[in-house]
């Protein structure tokens, strides 16, 4: 097995045994009193390991089962750890035929004080979606790791790494926090040890192993504790689906059903509709869910027990760990759907008021809604609380594509997308998006166009969903409008010690920038107190001559939203909407801070928008 990274170093000093086999690595490498399931799998791994069985002598820890696999060199140790365990090192013996040959040590901790009751992200978030090695250079010495198999940075190569990492990262929380963010989702973290594009992170090669490329451990630690102190929660990419192709499974499988496809290349269809479509030939379901991303990703089986419980463990593992909010699930549909549900279901079994976002990429509301916890179609019982909202994403590129002539066509397919929210069972749980890292650049799609760039931020920072913007959209970052991950990912300005352009200081934005910013800025902050947006009932009116108009509407406050793709100035008459504004109602214009008076009409300006508070509903 190659080198088992950070969990070998620490393990091997007390692991090493003068009699009997040595452990190199124990997956998950600690575990901790109090949690809500008491039973944990350990996975060990050292030569020869496989033949053995083990025995516990630590009051309330017992072993439970023995389980093995096709190689030798894994076993499997199902561990009972009851409510009068305590915390500290238990040592457990691999006992042979008549005597003890060895064992290890393993730690259990104590599990943090209102751990299980933390707070996931909700409505009343704005999640910053970053690419670590895109954001932030914070540490140019680990920029290239000896050892590692990618071992250079290159920032002019779209495909190489740059050099971003956790320091980087920390150093823009304060940023971060001025510019209203409340939730933070880096790409994955964890090790990609691949000759090339390891920079994405979405091909791990250990996943209890934070990048050195990135920092350490400890690193990752107070990455996410400096984020809580400034009020912002730590969201974690995991793959469930998939590996990298030099991970050490590959070269040592623990079971010869590990990897799907016969541990051989053979690609996905990427049909995602055939797991719940009535009528899929069962070939056609295995060719989605079975096959491969690429070669270099081998596809993960999930119906194996053993790996089905390695990944529910290491998903719990890293939320007690590093104190998460919530995990972002990848390539969610490929994975089984069986086994999707029990992993939702045993997180939230820990964490009652956690949220788990998966990506369905489907412009098709039915697909996406399938997977929503409550959805119980085609015999799946969905556990996810949330999905990334794809249909609703769409639907808003189209609206502001295609309103550009002035008329109604535009906003009526938001109107109509939301119209479909009666199949969602909790539709303010699904996140909204204007870009992310798989996507084309907001304010190149809209063709640089300013006003309809601000009229997307407002869609999306009012709408009823959990709103998530992509790194360097508030100074207007572009792309290709084609797909071209390596450009959509460059590097955001500011992030390194020699930029001439920063976001964070201002410094080399031009004025449309530094507007874009400002407007983004504002509005999000605003939304942060504003518990119209957070719990509001939505209620929305048929566009008319290219203006579309909701309000948000709380107890405490509502919020009317006015939209206009039409390219003159628009006198609005206010009694259409009397059932949500009334007369003489007075509030705030948000985005100029001057008061309010309800009148009998409102002018409107070619392209312009509104966002009116009023107290109460």
């Amino acid at each position: 097995m190659r080198g088992v990274g950070w969990l070998g170093l620490l393990l091997w000093p007390v692991l090493a045994v003068a009699q009997g086999p040595t452990v190199e690595r124990v997956d998950p490498p600690h575990w901790w009193t109090g949690m809500a399931e008491r039973q944990v799998q350990l996975m060990v791994y050292g030569k020869g390991v496989g033949g053995l069985n083990a025995r516990v002598l630590h009051r309330g820890v017992s072993v439970t089962g023995i389980q093995r696999g096709h190689s030798r060199n894994y076993l499997f140790i199902d561990l009972h750890i009851g409510a009068e365990a305590e915390p500290g090192v238990v040592r457990i013996d691999f006992v042979g035929d008549t005597r003890t040959i060895g064992g290890f040590d393993y730690t259990l901790k104590a599990r943090g004080a209102g751990s299980a009751q933390r707070q996931g992200f909700g409505p009343k978030d704005l999640i910053y979606l970053v690419v670590p090695d895109r954001f932030a250079n914070g540490d140019p010495g680990n920029d290239v790791v000896p050892g590692l198999r990618e071992a250079r940075v290159d920032r002019s190569d779209p495909g190489a790494r740059h050099g971003g990492d956790l320091a980087g990262m920390t150093g823009m929380l304060d940023y971060l926090a001025g510019l209203g963010v409340t939730q933070v989702w880096p790409t994955p973290l964890v090790e990609n040890d691949m000759p090339a594009y390891s920079y994405h992170g979405y091909a791990f090669t250990d996943g209890y192993r934070i990048d050195p490329r990135f920092g350490s451990h400890q690193d990752y630690l107070n990455f996410v504790a400096a984020a809580r102190k400034r009020g912002i929660g730590v969201i974690q990419d995991i793959v469930l689906n998939h590996i990298g192709s030099q991970h050490p499974w590959i070269a040592d499988p623990p079971t010869r059903d590990w990897i799907n496809a016969g541990g051989q290349f053979s690609p996905t269809s990427h049909v995602r509709s055939t797991v719940q479509d009535p009528y899929a030939a069962e070939i056609d379901r295995r060719d989605f869910a079975d096959g491969w991303f690429v070669e270099t990703m081998p596809d993960l089986n999930q119906r194996q027990p053993l790996l089905a419980s390695w990944l529910i463990q290491n998903s719990i593992w890293w939320i007690e760990e590093a104190g998460l909010s919530g995990i972002r699930e990848d390539t969610y549909p490929y994975a089984d759907a069986a086994f999707l549900s029990e992993w939702a279901r045993r997180i939230r079994a820990e964490y009652p008021r956690i949220n788990l976002v998966g990506e369905e990429w489907s412009r098709n509301p039915v697909i996406v809604s399938h997977w929503q916890a409550g959805s119980r179609r085609s015999g799946h019982e969905a556990q996810t609380p949330s999905m990334m909202d794809f249909p609703l994403h769409y639907a808003l590129l189209d609206a502001l594509g295609a309103g550009r002539d002035g008329t109604e066509a535009g906003w009526m397919r938001a109107y109509e997308a939301l119209a479909n929210d009666v199949i969602y069972p909790a539709p303010e749980q699904l996140v909204l998006f204007e870009g992310n890292h798989d996507t084309p650049r907001l304010y190149s799609l809209l063709d640089e166009d300013l006003d309809l760039w601000k009229q997307a931020i407002t869609f999306l920072l009012t709408s009823r969903r959990v709103p998530q913007v992509f790194y360097g959209t508030e100074v207007l970052m572009r792309s290709p409008k084609a797909r071209n991950d390596g450009l959509v990912r460059s590097d955001f300005p500011g992030g390194w010690r020699d930029d001439a352009v920063s976001a964070v200081e201002g410094r080399g934005l031009d004025a449309k920038q530094r507007e874009a910013q400002d407007f983004l800025r504002r509005l999000a902050r605003f939304r942060k107190g504003a518990p119209a947006l957070h719990e509001g009932s939505l209620i929305h009116f048929v566009p008319q001559a290219g203006v579309y108009v909701y309000a948000r509407r709380h107890a405490r406050q509502s919020v009317l939203v006015i939209l206009s793709q039409n390219p003159e100035p628009v006198e609005l008459p206010l009694g259409r909407y009397a059932e949500v504004l009334g007369e003489g109602r007075r509030g705030i214009d948000v985005l100029s801070g001057r008061p309010f008076v309800a009148g009998e009409a409102l002018s409107i300006p070619a392209l312009g928008l509104g966002v009116l508070a009023f107290d109460g509903d």
